[in-house]
């Protein structure tokens, strides 16, 4: 056969298997784009924080739950934070980088981080002050570390653990949120009743928004950046502040629910998460044992319903495709329905409860796509 027959072959031969190919995804409705995600694992990562798993499994742990078959435990990856005397310190925040295919957990004193492929701890590292609810800058390079409600935050890099920079602040460091075009930082104090916004560019305060009624505790932003909705102390509602302006908006008021003692947080709602559509509002009802459900198609934003959970709750975030809802005490809310669908369990089929709660899509050892601890809203340009 001749040598420019037999490459006309080849290439003829290599048409006919990519067209076969590309029929047969046809035909079963499926495109290349479809075989990749089918790779793709989506998980839920929460940290548990309780002396119960270290007496139980020997040390504090990430319980990994397979969110596509009804969050089944998958396994358990062992961290540190250890106190002194060997007894674990209680966890404080999650949050994820791709660039360093890394989870990151905040103790009282610590910063670790663990590496998503090896599951090890890469290092684990103490600061003066300690450590509160950290967030990660959207292209994964740099952490916003408040002290554990002291005077400043530790602006982190991602990957060695230095410290590049301190922003004092004055304020009971507390609660962090990076917004999602990486260009601002929003932070809460517990001794103050405005929200701090620094420029993530420089690392300087550059704005407060409020004042609020009281100091702020959980909070949470839209995706566009516009609008902050801010748990306070004494009240059993929330209120919204406007990013662009400074200025607060609305006070909101739970309706048919009274005050009462609560076990955590000293606050009557402690948690607060935007739907990632942004449609509704989540909030905890610690002594009701509620999370209460705002539509935010109106403003304020109006009551809708409420559901009952089986402990005081103090967190709220969302699934990425908006199906579920996830309240910290451990069952997941399909969004539509508001009916529990799945309670998180550990290894022994005991009750698992955590306010660190993350969700990672994995690509074999690597994480592809990270959610946030926040229950953020994902209009306009958060992913």
């Amino acid at each position: 056969m001749k040598p420019l027959l037999k490459i006309t072959l080849s290439v003829l031969f290599a048409a006919a298997l990519v067209a076969t190919l590309s029929s047969a995804l046809m035909l079963s409705g499926e495109t290349s784009a479809d075989v990749n995600a089918a790779k793709v694992k989506r998980y839920l990562y929460v940290a548990t924080p309780g002396i119960r798993d270290y007496l139980e499994y020997g040390g504090h742990g990430i319980l990994v739950y397979d969110i596509a078959d009804k969050y089944k435990l998958v396994k358990r990856i062992s961290t540190g934070g250890l106190k002194a005397n060997g007894t674990p310190s209680n966890v404080k925040g999650v949050a994820v980088s791709l660039a360093t295919n890394s989870i990151y957990v905040t103790t009282l004193e610590a910063l670790q981080r663990i590496d998503l492929a090896t599951e090890k701890i890469v290092w684990e590292k103490k600061y003066e002050g300690g450590c509160d609810r950290l967030s990660i800058s959207p292209d994964g390079k740099v952490i916003y570390l408040p002290t554990l409600e002291k005077e400043n935050w530790n602006v982190v890099d991602a990957v060695s653990g230095d410290v590049i920079k301190q922003i004092f602040t004055n304020s009971g460091a507390h609660n962090t949120l990076y917004g999602g075009d990486g260009n601002y930082v929003y932070m809460a104090g517990l001794r103050t009743n405005t929200l701090g916004v620094s420029d993530a560019r420089t690392h300087t305060m550059i704005k407060q928004v409020g004042p609020f009624e009281k100091p702020v505790r959980p909070f949470t932003i839209n995706g566009s950046q516009t609008l902050c909705y801010v748990n306070v102390n004494g009240l059993l509602g929330f209120e919204i502040g406007d990013l662009k302006t400074g200025e607060k908006l609305h006070h909101v008021e739970v309706i048919g629910f009274q005050q009462g003692p609560v076990k955590r947080h000293g606050c009557p709602s402690h948690g607060i998460g935007l739907t990632p559509d942004e449609k509704e509002v989540w909030i905890c009802d610690a002594f009701n044992q509620r999370m209460h459900i705002f539509d935010n198609t109106v403003m304020p934003p109006k009551q809708l319903a409420s559901v009952e959970v089986r402990d005081q709750p103090g967190w709220i975030t969302f699934s990425l495709d908006g199906k579920h809802a996830y309240p910290s005490t451990g069952e997941i809310f399909d969004l539509k329905t508001r009916k529990i669908v799945a309670t998180l369990k550990d290894e022994k089929g005991g009750v698992v409860m955590s306010e660190k709660v993350v969700e990672i899509h994995m690509d074999g050892t690597k994480a592809v796509k990270a959610g946030d601890q926040f229950g953020i809203g994902r209009v306009s340009g958060i992913e």
